[in-house]
């Protein structure tokens, strides 16, 4: 079976009472509802790692390669200065695809700017908790197509 890594940075935690303008009033347990019914749906499991250290991160992110088909991460304020998790996505091939509820390029000039843009199979932003939706159709279609490749078909 199939496996799609869902990984939270710091202070995602607190979904659902921080900055409820900004995230929403969703927890991650009624957006991990969603996730789980959409990824059960196509008989992918899904595995969940939250940490508010980069160090755990980046272990997590290391850990997966060979053993998660694809990860959805949302590395929070990571994203914009974090090069030790830039390259530990680097060095896996395990396709990342980077995720955030709110638009980090109509916030603040420090938020626009992704240091691991580059080294993920793609961003989505902007849609609040259906980011994460959005984000799991994508690497259940990721990981669809390998698997496809690699059985020859």
């Amino acid at each position: 079976m199939s496996k799609i890594l869902i990984l939270n940075g710091p202070n995602l935690n607190l979904l659902g009472s921080r900055e409820v303008d900004i995230y929403g009033s969703q927890t991650w347990g009624d957006i991990m509802a969603g996730l789980t019914e959409l990824a059960a749906d196509h008989g992918i499991k899904l595995a969940y790692e939250q940490s508010n250290h980069e160090g755990v991160l980046i272990d997590v992110i290391q850990a997966a390669a060979g053993n998660i088909d694809c990860i959805i991460f949302n590395p929070g304020a990571f994203t914009h200065y974090s090069l030790a998790i830039r390259d530990a996505i680097a060095a896996i091939s395990t396709p990342v695809i980077e995720v955030h509820m709110s638009n980090i390029h109509s916030r603040e000039e420090f938020r626009s700017r992704s240091v691991i843009a580059a080294v993920c199979y793609g961003q989505i932003s902007g849609f609040m908790s259906d980011s994460y939706l959005l984000a799991l159709q994508a690497g259940i279609n990721i990981v669809k197509s390998n698997n496809k490749h690699k059985s020859g078909v």
